[in-house]
């Protein structure tokens, strides 16, 4: 994940409509100000608390409860001697100081009220909430059909998704998810060709609950979000008020993540103990950290990370460190090569010592000639056959560990045995821990059946010969 810095979010986050509501509330209330048992303004106290945030219209008294409650919940306002026979006194927060601190303690207040919102949104509808709770006895639920866990597991689920398809390469990015695809990739099992008609119901159940979840989320600044077009919800009875086109995907809802969104929610990750890396943890580790890090980077995220790294350190010194790390005959050791390359044309010409010093090395010699040609250097020593043949294998490895069965690494392969006659003859000697994977895999992608057939050849050759 690519994050925004800390100043940038938190000036996102202070302008939320729902932490910067909650801020006003807080400078807004003082002793006169009438709470409840719970620590909720009382009803006869919300409009003045809908007026001092401007709000109007009749969801205005609910947007400012709303944010009073993040208030108390992230120690913008304190509530003390509430009880069930007396009203509690309010005090502004130690914390309502915190919003002119420094970014991190502004994300710390942001992050707690997100807390606050997401625990809102896995509540049921509240006529029937206040049903179950009022009743004599302990609270009934049941009749709900509400799990709070499974709720907020499900919701959680869904986020995680939405992380992810916003973090791979392969997915929109920054562009918005239709809310149709986010409900099923919680419903539709990953085997299931067709949907059922029981499982196209679910997601549309799913859709639903989604849509007033995401309505919640956006005020708080996790999310932007369309909603489901009304007219979808009419009744199939009901005229619609103006032509619908039922092939506007956006109709059904879109989402995505805002920056502060993706902050949160790596927070949250993490929290919980999973891997979430962002670009920029590498930044400050040592070479080897670096080049085994970004190894399951996408490629942009890699290279933003070796960029970041990079700057850091004196070109001489990055050089020598990303050189020595480089090293190795391990299945790693060719995409650790390619990235080192990545980061290599990084560096400036300060950097020619540390590449003249490895010219001889089995390993290094093949990509120090590479930079040293193109960075313009004079008295480059031709490559060896053998080194030529060497680094070719050690690339397409590298290639396939970072990208797989790409069109990218199919033109390449056809390309080498286009430009090298006699190419699989002489590949097959290499002496190189992936020689016969690579000519396994020349085989499987090469289009031209006599050439995959001779590619095929080779890698047996090549296991022959080292007693795979």
């Amino acid at each position: 994940m690519r994050l925004h810095s800390e100043a940038e979010l938190a000036r996102d986050a202070l302008s939320t409509p729902l932490l910067s509501r909650a801020a006003l509330l807080a400078r807004w209330a003082g002793p006169g100000t009438r709470v409840d048992a719970g620590g909720g303004l009382v009803d006869e106290q919300l409009p003045a608390a809908a007026e001092a945030l401007g709000l109007t219209g009749e969801d205005a008294t609910a947007y400012a409860s709303e944010a009073w409650r993040v208030a108390v919940d992230t120690g913008l306002v304190e509530i003390a001697d509430a009880d069930d026979d007396s009203d509690g006194t309010v005090t502004a927060g130690e914390d309502l100081a915190l919003l002119a601190g420094s970014p991190h303690d502004v994300l710390g207040l942001w992050l707690t009220a997100l807390e606050t919102v997401l625990a809102d949104a896995t509540v049921p509808d509240l006529d029937g909430l206040i049903d179950a709770v009022d009743g004599p006895g302990e609270p009934d639920l049941t009749g709900l059909d509400w799990d709070p866990e499974a709720e907020a597991e499900f919701l959680d689920g869904v986020l995680g998704n939405l992380y992810l398809l916003t973090v791979t390469e392969d997915g929109p990015g920054d562009a918005p998810v239709p809310l149709p695809a986010l409900a099923a990739s919680m419903i539709v099992p990953s085997d299931m060709g067709e949907p059922t008609n029981d499982v196209l119901e679910q997601v549309s159940d799913a859709m639903m609950r989604l849509d007033d979840q995401f309505r919640l989320l956006e005020p708080v600044g996790l999310v932007e979000y369309q909603p489901v077009d009304e007219a979808l919800m009419a009744d199939a009875d009901e005229e619609p008020a103006a032509p619908v086109d039922d092939t506007d995907v956006s109709r059904y809802g879109m989402v995505r993540l805002t920056p502060l969104g993706r902050y949160g929610l790596r927070a949250r990750l993490l929290e919980a103990g999973l891997a979430a890396p962002a670009v920029g943890d590498l930044a400050d580790k040592d070479a080897d950290a670096l080049l085994d890090g970004t190894a399951t980077f996408p490629q942009a995220a890699a290279q933003a990370e070796i960029d970041q790294w990079v700057r850091r350190r004196a070109p001489l010194d990055a050089a020598r460190d990303l050189l020595s790390a480089a090293r190795g005959q391990d299945p790693a050791a060719p995409l650790r090569r390619l990235h080192c390359q990545q980061a290599l044309s990084l560096v400036g010409a300060e950097a020619e010592p540390a590449l003249r010093e490895v010219l001889d090395d089995a390993e290094l010699g093949g990509l120090a000639r590479v930079w040293l040609t193109e960075n313009g250097c004079r008295d480059v020593p031709a490559p060896s056959e053998d080194l030529i043949f060497w680094l070719t294998i050690d690339t397409v490895a590298a290639q396939l560990a970072a990208e797989g069965n790409s069109e990218e690494l199919r033109a390449l392969v056809q390309g080498l045995a286009a430009q090298h006659r006699g190419f699989f003859d002489a590949a097959w000697r290499v002496e190189h821990p992936a020689t016969a994977d690579v000519l396994e895999a020349m085989g499987r992608l090469h289009p031209d059946k006599r050439i995959a057939k001779e590619a095929r050849k080779a890698a047996f050759k090549a296991r022959s010969q080292h007693g795979g």
